[in-house]
């Protein structure tokens, strides 16, 4: 097999004659060249001069960041092609090249592990990150874009650079990738008319203005302008959604009018993908849907099918069904699933490293590029995590372990090992060792000292909105008037009788009369008895998002909150203050210690309990266990570490070193039902090789 190096560069000798060209430069330059051209050049000019200590050779390096045809003399603009499909081959320039592509979100890895990540992917014989971009977090509200800190896609794309990785980017913008909505921003349904992933001009709009800053960010770091990103996905999987012949051209000519030129793709599963294909013609300034069989389609479209898959029965689908739609072309598995998510209350879903072994083989001796979904998870820290919602509503767990070739914390497991073998094998050249694992540690107990009610934490809560209805999440006068996101939202009422309630609650709503918890409202249970009462009560709903499905065809619906009016016995209730609980930063600042209380022996719940993690070295990686504990979010100086529900299967959250300081750290858990004695943290996931029961 054809290596992926892209060519042998010049040697020692070349670096010489390079810098005495840069010597020259730096002589006649101009100040407007100086010192960005400079520098770049001097980057260049070492790339062609390695050292043994160097790390990766320099022909696995792509090249530094730079506008090869404006600063470059004419002998050294060799980036010309990119990556193209020629025939049964992906050519980058003139050599045969093989994608050998994992994935791995930077979203869901601490920024100060992206580089450990990173590594550990290079070591394991693959030349290729993909990642997904999360519009969602990058527009939190709209016209406000943020891209700092874990969300600077442009560092981390530079960062695989720099360790000789290329970049697949797919940037929707829907994602699926088990996020909440698919990764599109929640303030998109404040729209009542609102239809996602269409050409709908409410969304295209939208689509436009985050286009226009994404890809401003994006097309300097592509492959013809010096960076390492050799191709772009259009959407994702639309073929499984195919509610509008013209989205798939809108997004296709969206990306091109803001100046992407690498290769285009598409990705679907094997129940989509013969919706799914787009084909171009540049020249005449239009793109075409083709549906599945459409009659006078021919090969050769701009836009490349790849395909979804898991097992070696569908491989099938490589030699027949790709063939088929568009002849003579690469064939690739954008998506070989190396596990599966999870959801809260059902089992734990693994694959075995042998099948996983098979199978990459198999794809491979096919003639196919691989992309591994994914080689690291990571974590839905916060409230990212998605949901799926057929027959029933499964919102997804915290972990994003995934089951896949690196643990959540990123520790090597059976699959790498054995695909670092295998890749390996085929390369033709060393691969760099693996990096070694980060320590882990089992820090001493922490037991709640200070707590505070939900109840007594409402009167340092801004005022309540006052409706005479129920008003959704979305749809909350909050946030710049974006409405909101994520978290809980509290609805009070007064009532004067007893009764049946009833109401559409999404996704799950606990019940209080007063203060006391009488039961939850659902998806299954929309009714429940109010108990006969006196006088004056105050009827409470406090409902929690517990994620928008992520896949489907219901994601115009998903709506959070009370959805509609709140009934007792038939009548609708009126005059509602609505209380917005994001559980933000900001949201805590408002608690300073004098709001606190010392924990009662018997707490009022809801509530937040308060405790201190005391470290006196380096901090490491833990996992935080909360045996006792029922359901609630946790929180590590201001981190929000994600959900946890005892009806598992995640046993433990994952809280990496990093978000730890030596000295005391805060630790603040808001439990809903059941407050546990202590806090506990282990070196070692609960049962396994992650936090699951098996």
């Amino acid at each position: 097999m054809t290596t992926w190096s892209l060519r042998r560069r010049p040697g020692r000798t070349l670096g010489l004659l390079l810098l005495v060209v840069l010597g020259f430069l730096v002589l006649r330059s101009p100040p407007a060249l100086m010192p960005s051209a400079v520098l770049v050049l001097l980057l260049a000019a070492a790339s062609a001069c390695p050292s043994p200590a160097a790390g990766p050779r320099a022909e696995e390096r792509p090249l530094p960041r730079l506008d090869w045809s404006t600063l470059a003399p004419l002998w050294l603009r060799h980036r010309q092609l990119g990556l193209q499909a020629k025939g049964w081959n992906f050519m980058l320039e003139d050599s045969t090249f093989w994608i050998f592509g994992g994935s791995i979100h930077y979203f869901r890895v601490p920024r100060e592990y992206w580089r450990d990540r990173l590594l550990k992917m290079k070591a394991c014989g693959l030349n290729t990150l993909t990642t997904y971009v999360p519009w969602n977090l990058h527009e939190p509200e709209r016209g406000k874009f943020d891209f700092s800190g874990n969300l600077d896609l442009e560092a981390f794309v530079l960062m695989a650079a720099e360790i000789g990785l290329w970049v697949i980017l797919r940037p929707g913008p829907y994602i699926c990738s088990e996020m909440d909505l698919g990764g599109l921003p929640s303030w998109l349904l404040q729209d009542p008319g609102m239809r996602l992933r269409t050409t709908y001009k409410g969304f295209t709009e939208a689509v436009d203005l985050y286009f226009d800053h994404l890809m401003s960010r994006v097309v300097p770091l592509q492959y013809k302008r010096g960076g390492p990103i050799i191709a772009v996905q259009v959407e994702n999987e639309y073929g499984s959604y195919n509610k509008d012949p013209a989205y798939m051209p809108y997004v296709k000519k969206a990306l091109e009018d803001r100046g992407i030129v690498e290769l285009l793709l598409t990705s679907d599963n094997k129940d989509g993908l013969s919706k799914g294909i787009v084909q171009g013609d540049r020249a005449a300034g239009r793109s075409l849907y083709i549906p599945a069989a459409a009659p006078g389609w021919h090969p050769g479209s701009e836009v490349l099918a790849t395909i979804n898959l898991q097992s070696t029965h569908e491989l099938q689908l490589l030699t027949t069904f790709l063939f088929n739609v568009q002849g003579t072309q690469p064939k690739m598995v954008m998506e070989y699933w190396t596990g599966w998510f999870d959801s809260w209350g059902g089992p734990h879903n693994i694959l075995d490293s042998s099948e996983v072994l098979k199978t990459v083989s198999a794809i491979v001796d096919a003639g196919s590029s691989i992309n591994l979904y994914m080689f690291h998870g990571g974590t839905n820290f916060g409230f990212m995590n998605g949901a799926m919602h057929f027959h029933d509503y499964k919102s997804d767990v915290t972990s994003y372990d995934y089951d896949a070739v690196l643990t959540e914390a990123g520790d090597y497991t059976a699959k790498y090992m054995k695909l670092r073998d295998f890749f390996g094998s085929i390369s033709g050249i060393p691969l760099p060792p693996p990096p070694d694992l980060l320590p882990k540690m089992p820090y001493e107990p922490v037991t709640p000292v200070l707590y505070l009610s939900l109840w007594d934490a409402l009167k340092y809560m801004e005022e309540p909105i006052k409706s005479e209805k129920p008003i959704n999440m979305e749809n909350l006068p909050v946030n710049g008037g974006n409405g909101q996101s994520f978290g809980y939202i509290l609805y009070e009422t007064s009532i004067t009788s007893s009764g049946i309630l009833s109401g559409h609650v999404h996704d799950r709503g606990q019940v209080f009369v007063n203060t006391v918890s009488i039961g939850f409202l659902d998806y299954k249970t929309t009714k429940i008895a109010i108990p006969l009462i006196q006088g004056y009560t105050v009827l409470r709903i406090l409902v929690e998002n517990r994620g928008r499905v992520n896949y489907g065809e219901n994601i115009d619906d998903q709506r959070k909150g009370l959805i509609g009016n709140l009934y007792l016995n038939d009548s609708p209730l009126k005059k509602f203050r609505i209380y917005s609980l994001d559980m933000k930063k900001s949201f805590f600042q408002r608690f300073g210690l004098d709001k606190w209380s010392s924990l009662p022996e018997t707490p009022t719940l809801p509530a937040f309990f308060l405790g201190s993690l005391s470290i006196s070295s380096t901090p490491c990686d833990t996992f935080l266990k909360l045996e006792g504990w029922e359901k609630g979010v946790v929180f590590i100086n201001g981190q929000n570490l994600g959900r946890y529900w005892n009806i598992g299967p995640q046993k433990t959250l994952y809280l990496p070193g990093p978000w730890l300081g030596s000295g005391i750290n805060q630790v603040i858990v808001f439990e809903e039902t059941m407050a546990g004695p202590a806090l506990q943290f282990t070196e070692t996931p609960h049962l396994g090789r992650n936090q699951y029961i098996k």
